[in-house]
This record gives C-alpha cells, sequence and structure tokens, in this order.
C-alpha cells in the first residue's frame, strides 16, 4: 500500500500561547504575531466558526478563549459541572443520580438536558454552555422608548452639546418629583451607544458627544494589561549598578526614530561609555517586533562579545520579540519606566543630534544603509565635551581585541 499524504500540522502549541496572550491583554494582532500565524487565523481561533462538512453536516469550532468569561453567580451550571452531567447521562444514570453527583437539583438537570442539547438532539457539555451563555443576557429597551417628554428633552440637550452628565442633573431639576424619569448619566450614553435598545434617534452625521464617537471605547479590566503591552519585562532598577556609573563598557541604549506618519523608522544603538552609535537599516513601511529583532541581532552581532553586556529600551511594542534578542545576542534586555526618557540620557541625546540627517516628518525609507553607515562614522568621529574631547569611535575601539596579523 502507498503512504498517505501527510496533512498539516496541528497549531495546538500556537492556539494555546495565543489564548494565554488574549488572556494577559495582548491584542488579536500582536498575539498573531508572537505565534506565527496570520491575522485571519488568530480571528478565527478568538471567535470561533462553523464548517459545512461533505453531505451537508455542520461542524462547530469553539473559539479558543471565551471573550466574555467573567465569574458569574453559583446559581448558574459551571462548564465543568456540565462535563459531569454530560458524562454521567452517556452512562444512562438517572435525572436524580445526576443531581446528586452535581449537588444540583433535580429539577436543574432536567431542564438543562431539555434546553441545550445540539441539533441532533445530544448533550455536549461545551455546546450547552455556549447555549446558555448566550441566552444569559436580557437586554431592555431603553426608558426613552416609552416616554416622549424625557426622550425629547435628553435629545434636546445633546443638541445644545451638553453632556450626559449635565443632562442627568438637569433631568432632577425640571422634574424634582418625578423619580421615574430620572436617569444617570450612563443610561444616556447606552441610548447614544445602543440605538438597538430603542428611544434617543441617532442620525450619523450628527455626534452628540464631543468625543464625536458613535460606538464605546473598550477600556480593560482592572489589573489586566493593556493591548499590546509587553511580556516578561525586566525593568531598569534591576539593572548591574556598573551600567549606571558607566565605569564597565558594553552597556547599549535603544531606541527607534520615525519618520513621516509612523511609516518608516530606523533603530538607533549607543553605547553608555563611549556614547558609540550604531544605525540600524529597517526598510518597508512597518518596524514589527520580528523586523525589530532580526535587525537588532544583524547589527549587534558584529560586536565582541565582551561589549554586550545589556541593552536598554523604553516599552516600545517594537521590542516584544526582546527575550529572543536576549537570548540570541547573550545581553539581557532591560525596560525603563513608561513615559521617562530620561532614563536613557545618551539615546535621547544621540537622537537629537541624528535629526541633523533625519528631519522630523520625513520619509526615512528613503535612505539607504549604505548613507546610515555614513551618518553613524561622521557621529562616532565627531570630538564630544563629555569624553574630554575624544572622538566616541577612538574610545570604543580601544576596548577592542588586538587585531591578528
Amino acid at each position: 500500500m502507498g503512504r498517505g499524504v501527510t496533512g498539516r500540522a496541528p497549531l495546538t502549541e500556537k492556539r494555546e500561547r495565543f489564548a494565554q496572550m488574549l488572556a494577559q491583554g495582548v491584542s488579536n494582532a500582536e498575539a498573531c504575531r508572537f505565534v506565527g500565524v496570520h491575522r485571519r487565523t488568530g480571528m478565527r481561533w478568538r471567535h470561533g466558526r462553523t464548517v459545512i462538512a461533505n453531505g451537508g453536516r455542520r461542524r462547530d469550532y469553539p473559539a479558543v478563549v471565551d471573550l466574555k468569561q467573567r465569574e458569574y453567580s453559583a446559581r448558574y451550571l459551571s462548564e465543568d459541572e456540565r462535563v459531569v452531567i454530560a458524562d454521567l447521562h452517556r452512562q444512562g444514570e438517572s435525572v436524580r443520580r445526576i443531581a446528586t453527583s452535581v449537588g444540583r437539583s433535580p429539577a436543574t438537570i432536567s431542564r438543562e438536558l431539555r434546553r441545550n442539547p445540539d441539533e441532533r438532539g445530544r448533550y455536549r457539555p461545551f455546546k450547552a454552555h455556549q447555549l446558555a451563555a448566550s441566552r444569559r443576557p436580557r437586554p431592555r429597551k431603553s426608558k426613552f422608548a416609552g416616554d416622549e417628554v424625557l426622550r425629547t428633552f435628553v435629545q434636546n440637550g445633546l443638541k445644545k452639546r451638553w453632556s450626559p452628565e449635565q443632562i442627568s442633573h438637569e433631568i432632577r431639576r425640571e422634574f424634582p418629583d418625578d423619580h421615574e424619569r430620572h436617569v444617570v448619566h450612563e443610561t444616556i450614553y447606552q441610548a447614544i451607544y445602543r440605538p438597538d435598545l430603542g428611544g434617543l434617534t441617532r442620525d450619523p452625521s450628527q455626534r452628540p458627544l464631543r468625543s464625536r464617537r458613535l460606538r464605546r471605547r473598550p477600556r480593560r479590566r482592572p489589573g489586566a494589561r493593556r493591548a499590546g503591552a509587553l511580556i516578561d519585562m525586566t525593568m531598569i532598577d534591576q539593572r548591574p549598578a556598573e551600567a549606571e556609573d558607566r565605569s564597565v563598557p558594553g552597556h547599549w541604549e535603544g531606541d527607534l526614530i520615525t519618520g513621516s506618519d509612523n511609516r518608516s523608522a530606523i533603530g538607533t544603538l549607543v553605547e553608555r561609555s563611549s556614547r558609540l552609535a550604531i544605525l540600524v537599516h529597517l526598510p518597508g513601511r512597518r518596524h514589527t517586533a520580528t523586523v525589530v529583532r532580526d535587525a537588532l541581532i544583524d547589527a549587534m552581532s558584529v560586536v565582541p562579545p565582551h561589549l554586550r553586556r545589556s541593552l536598554t529600551w523604553d516599552q516600545g511594542k517594537e521590542l516584544a520579540l526582546h527575550g529572543e534578542i536576549a537570548r540570541s545576542l547573550g545581553m539581557p534586555v532591560f525596560f525603563c519606566e513608561r513615559a521617562s526618557p530620561w532614563q536613557r540620557p545618551s539615546n535621547e541625546n544621540t537622537n537629537g543630534l541624528l535629526r541633523q540627517y533625519f528631519p522630523k516628518g520625513t520619509d526615512l525609507r528613503v535612505h539607504k544603509p549604505d548613507y546610515l553607515a555614513f551618518v553613524a562614522e561622521e557621529m562616532n568621529t565627531r570630538p564630544r565635551k563629555t569624553l574630554d574631547w575624544q572622538t566616541p569611535a577612538a574610545q570604543f575601539n580601544a576596548w577592542l581585541p588586538p587585531a591578528s596579523s
């Protein structure tokens, strides 16, 4: 018999890593770049999908993470309880035996088995959990839908560019004894953002809020990471003391200078003791974590290992793959506190000097590697007062091993 064609290897590990990153607050696009999959693949993993197989059979692939996961009351059946119910039901146990095993009322088990089977009448725990969760929200019509006076009052306030909070307080002053008409400002926001609840008439050409938004901006949960945040960072306060006083060479600071509309960039690396600068060419319009990782490794690989002691960077997402950079170069990466450029003083000063060659608001993609090397040479052969009028190149070269004859 001939050997069959081997199918594509499953992406189990990548799916698990993708789910972990989303749970930490990383955006879909950033998580896809981390694990190395296309963004559309990440969207299918994130939201699940349905495939119609041969013969018209429907197959549901659940989402890799539950985006609406939250702590519900213990009075609701959990997913783990539904797994136990499905196992015992499959074994032919009675409703009362199942209820005793999970510590629930027999009526709860009977209702669960009756309400949440799949399309073929089977009770499958994960499908049942999805069905139950989809029925849990019970949106009500807005209070404005059945009260024309209140609706008109609110719409007139919005036309006068009043904020929902101002309107809410004015309602209490206008109708002091009519408590049914008293609404908090969140109710007005909901009526603006969700016209499906009924009530306020929303003309897309009119944007009643000062922010001009017609959709609510998502807010991260307390304690959750902001979208796209770096993970596993080692902060600058853990950097060796020798880097702080510049007594030992080999500690570097890095950053990007960007062009117009943030569509182009050049990487800059500065050695703290000598102020030697290395310019890193980043071709194309996107300076992603992968592009920056490869460029930094190529640029720093020519530096002797004893002069690669550490790298300090700000919390830019372009260094999301800092772990791979550290392992490849053998130099730990430290991160500044947020919005603290003074913690990279040498790099910040050098970036200011580089704007003589790369003005702000210009397209940096036009500069080829040869020109970057020319600019770096001019910078490194310029006498510096902080070096007692030596040049960065001369001081750095003194630390290099003698060339073999």
